[in-house]
């Protein structure tokens, strides 16, 4: 007899409440069960303390018989320590983008941030020159930097040297 932790709804139509029972896996959702273990309503606020009502020591009896919590009793228990919480998908495998489009949406964020960039580091790169003009001495991270091969050096670094090779040779 395989035995589930699960929720049993009651209530009138669009007011739910659900009871968290121990059933056989094979008995209908709403239909016989061996004990009730707690309640949970929906309809009140998630601080207060009438949403969830579980008598734990008997959740424990029955997790130690080897009732199986389903997905949101699961959830529910985690909460007390009696399990471990499970993963919930806010989005269903199944109905997550294709391929292409990730791909597709890959690339219009990394155009989106290529074209921010572009204006935005020009503006303060004017005026980081404009300081270093007195300063005759580049540092020695900056003169690393720009010897370093262009496969050792991150691509974000890369094309802030490329500006700066760009702005000084403009002066």
């Amino acid at each position: 007899m395989a035995l589930k932790i699960r929720l049993s709804r009651g209530g009138a139509k669009k007011r739910p409440f659900y009871k968290i029972v121990v059933a056989e896996a094979l008995s209908p959702r709403d239909g016989k069960f061996i004990e009730r273990l707690g309640s949970y309503n929906p309809m009140v606020a998630k601080d207060h303390a009438e949403r969830l009502v579980l008598d734990i020591e008997r959740a424990k009896y029955w997790l130690s018989k080897g009732a199986q919590p389903t997905l949101r009793v699961a959830k529910m228990l985690s909460s007390d320590g009696l399990v471990k919480a499970p993963v919930i998908r806010h989005q269903p495998i199944k109905s997550a983008p294709g391929k292409k489009r990730q791909e597709r949406e890959a690339e219009a964020v990394e155009k989106s941030a290529a074209t921010a960039e572009a204006p935005a580091a020009e503006a303060p790169a004017e005026e980081a020159v404009a300081e270093e003009a007195p300063a005759a001495e580049v540092p020695a991270e900056e003169a690393a930097a720009e010897e370093a091969p262009a496969a050792e050096v991150p691509a974000e670094e890369a094309v802030a040297n490329e500006t700066k090779a760009e702005e000084e040779k403009k002066e």
